[in-house]
């Protein structure tokens, strides 16, 4: 079955050329002009990602972002025609996993996309079932693997951290960076070294997508364990 894309802005020539583009590249693509439509075609077409303009009549596309997060963590890429940094901030804060800026290639945008898909794909053959006695065991088919940084404890397997023994609901993107910080727990790791082992190919690098992630860590986990190193990057401490 075609992955689905949700396709949501309200420029017709724009929707026509990547609607064709995304279709051409192997997708079924559902498209609204609107938040309020964009919100009513989510529910009834359970897509595998969103593409979500920015400037939307109605309800903008952060609080559609926002209300799509409250139900779901399907990959988001939104769009905008403003290049202001704020925006691209904002964007990531309510939820979203990439941020394309206008005018773009439209070859870029479709290899995001494949980027997204693959890492879901990726992430759903982890929680999969263990396969049955006749096939590989358990142990070979998924290994366990438990980082433990003072309170912090991951089940990387499972995708669940707790702190203290209280369950942490991070986000997809949030989950990989605590992972990969635990994992170098008490290294100081430049912004560029976490795009490289956090974002991959997926995102084009930029120092201020690990700043909102970060951010939004220390919500969870406390700005004492997750320290700045002024000039360099971050570490997390061993508390």
């Amino acid at each position: 079955m075609s992955e689905r894309i949700l396709l949501v802005d309200d420029e017709p020539s724009l929707v026509a050329t990547l609607r064709y583009a995304l279709t051409h590249s192997g997708f079924a693509v559902q498209t609204a002009t609107d938040g309020v439509a964009a919100l009513a075609a989510l529910k009834q077409e359970m897509p595998d990602l969103v593409v979500l303009d920015v400037m939307l009549p109605g309800l903008d596309g952060f609080e559609v972002c926002r209300r799509i997060r409250a139900e779901m963590q399907v990959p988001i890429i939104m769009l905008t025609a403003r290049d202001d940094p704020v925006d691209r901030i904002v964007g990531l804060e309510v939820g979203a996993d990439d941020y394309v800026t206008k005018p773009f290639s439209v070859r870029e945008l479709v290899a995001r996309v494949k980027a997204h898909l693959r890492r879901e794909a990726m992430l759903r053959r982890q929680h999969a079932p263990d396969q049955p006695a006749s096939g590989p065991s358990p142990q070979a088919a998924r290994p366990e693997e438990i980082l433990t940084v003072g309170p912090i404890r991951i089940d990387v397997g499972r995708r669940r951290v707790s702190l203290g023994g209280q369950m942490l609901p991070l986000k997809r993107r949030e989950f990989d960076l605590l992972a990969y910080l635990c994992r170098n727990a008490g290294i100081v790791l430049t912004r560029s070294r976490l795009l490289a082992n956090v974002w991959g190919d997926e995102l084009d690098g930029d120092s201020r997508t690990v700043d909102v992630h970060v951010r939004r860590l220390r919500r969870h986990i406390g700005p004492d364990r997750l320290q700045t190193v002024r000039g360099v990057g971050y570490v997390l401490r061993k508390l």
